[in-house]
């Protein structure tokens, strides 16, 4: 077997890294995830494009600057196809410093009387990787659902309670980790780009 692989994270999110990792260890991967070191001492890269893509990449060019190591840097968020957004707002629907439960709240109110096919929705996740100041890859997926009226569960994480995941029955917050590594827009997103990702490095 090939030794394992630093791929580190643009990002401070300890969370974040144990799901990557999980992900990783559970796919038998030689890419081994780490939080970039020195990440939280860099400037904020402002997140202003118009595509989950091209903020990823912008982030992790960003990022990449302060070392020679491949590292990622992802952008996610929900769409709401009949409300056209939040899309790349998803974090600061409600406000720059908007909290999950007054996103989800102005998200419900916008809904409100939509019934059916108009509450369908997805969520998307963009995954980039620089070395060397490079773009090697950039990988997207998503995971389809339809918004409840109501939230429902307590794990996860921002738009989970409302986000409804028809295979399974479940909202994303009623899942567990694992549950929620397997069929999510970044889960599925990251074990693709851990097949693509091995000959790149």
């Amino acid at each position: 077997m090939n030794s394992a692989k630093k791929l580190y994270l643009a990002s401070s999110n300890s969370g974040k890294l144990n799901e990557f990792s999980a992900i990783a260890a559970e796919a038998h991967s030689t890419i081994e995830p780490a939080l970039l070191p020195g990440f939280s001492e860099i400037a904020a890269f402002p997140e202003d494009a118009p595509t989950f893509a091209e903020n990823a990449v912008g982030k992790v060019l960003h990022a990449a600057a302060i070392t020679d190591e491949a590292v990622c840097a992802d952008d996610s968020g929900l769409v709401v196809p009949v409300l056209g957004g939040p899309g790349v707002h998803s974090a600061r629907y409600a406000g720059q410093n908007a909290t999950s439960a007054q996103n989800i709240e102005k998200l419900l109110h916008a809904l409100t009387g939509r019934k059916g096919k108009e509450r369908e929705s997805y969520f998307i996740c963009a995954l980039a990787v620089a070395k060397s100041g490079r773009v090697v890859a950039v990988i997207t997926n998503r995971a389809d659902g339809i918004i409840l009226e109501t939230p429902s569960g307590s794990c996860g994480f921002g738009y989970d309670p409302v986000f409804y995941f028809p295979p399974i029955g479940k909202t994303f917050a009623q899942l567990s980790s694992a549950e929620k590594n397997l069929h999510s827009h970044r889960g599925k997103a990251f074990r693709r780009l851990l097949e693509v990702l091995p000959g790149m490095l």
